[in-house]
């Protein structure tokens, strides 16, 4: 299916929205209640289906119940622009963060991101799941377990916390990352998820018993502040009933 070529732009610094500009006939698709606002003229629909491609309920539902295990909603709610002018409509990050830009034609037309990280894509990116080696170990692994995959030559829009860091690894290059700060990477990079060495590590290190091992070549994108680190924090200081 040919991806529809979207016009956009970013606003805001550390709590960024994007303002998505489609032509008659074009569409983008997002995960259910990211929409910020929209213009009239922008018809939505939801649907099992993100690319909208035709298909019996059965693959329908099995792209659904991926989604639930990539973290996001059942449904996916996808807005076209049925009028006869350009039209906008804008999508906002759950978290505060950032939003990365990712041009599928500038990263192999395949990157493999964070299963909660998808926030909205032009129309015709495709978006699958991807599964680490060692599934038994990416069970305890948090966010390292299970992964998206999109395809494409289209726009694909990602939500990180914190601030974005982009790292270009050479051929056999090695960089450990907790599973949580990890936002994406070229589908060239390899990645696992390992354990921790060590009981003291494990135990009073404060990192957690895994990380995210990935092996180059291939460009990574990295976020500072995980959100459930973040809560973690808010929820230590919260104050208790006595």
């Amino acid at each position: 299916m040919a991806t529809d070529i979207i016009d956009y732009r970013l606003v805001g610094d550390d709590m960024q929205g994007v303002i998505i500009t489609l032509d008659p006939g074009e569409a983008v698709y997002a995960e259910a209640g990211a929409m910020m606002y929209m213009e009239d003229g922008i018809h939505m629909a939801t649907t099992l289906s993100p690319t909208g491609e035709a298909g019996g309920i059965f693959d329908k539902l099995l792209g659904a119940g991926k989604r639930l295990l990539m973290g996001e909603s059942f449904f996916i709610t996808l807005f076209g622009n049925a009028s006869s002018v350009r039209r906008d409509i804008a999508f906002a990050t759950p978290t505060p963060g950032k939003i990365f830009v990712c041009d599928l034609k500038q990263w192999g037309y395949e990157v493999i991101a964070q299963k909660d990280a998808f926030l909205c894509a032009a129309r015709g990116v495709e978006m699958d799941i991807a599964f680490t080696k060692k599934i038994g170990v990416g069970f305890f692994g948090g966010e390292g377990f299970i992964l998206q995959r999109l395809r494409g030559n289209g726009l694909a829009f990602l939500s990180a916390s914190g601030t974005l860091i982009e790292r270009e690894l050479e051929r056999d290059e090695v960089l450990r990352v907790d599973t949580g700060c990890f936002v994406a990477m070229q589908a060239s990079v390899g990645y696992d998820i390992e354990m921790v060495q060590g009981i003291k590590n494990m135990v009073f290190g404060g990192e957690g018993m895994f990380y995210l091992s990935l092996t180059g070549p291939g460009r990574v994108i990295l976020q500072t502040l995980p959100f459930s680190r973040l809560a973690a924090r808010v929820l230590a200081h919260a104050p208790r009933r006595s």
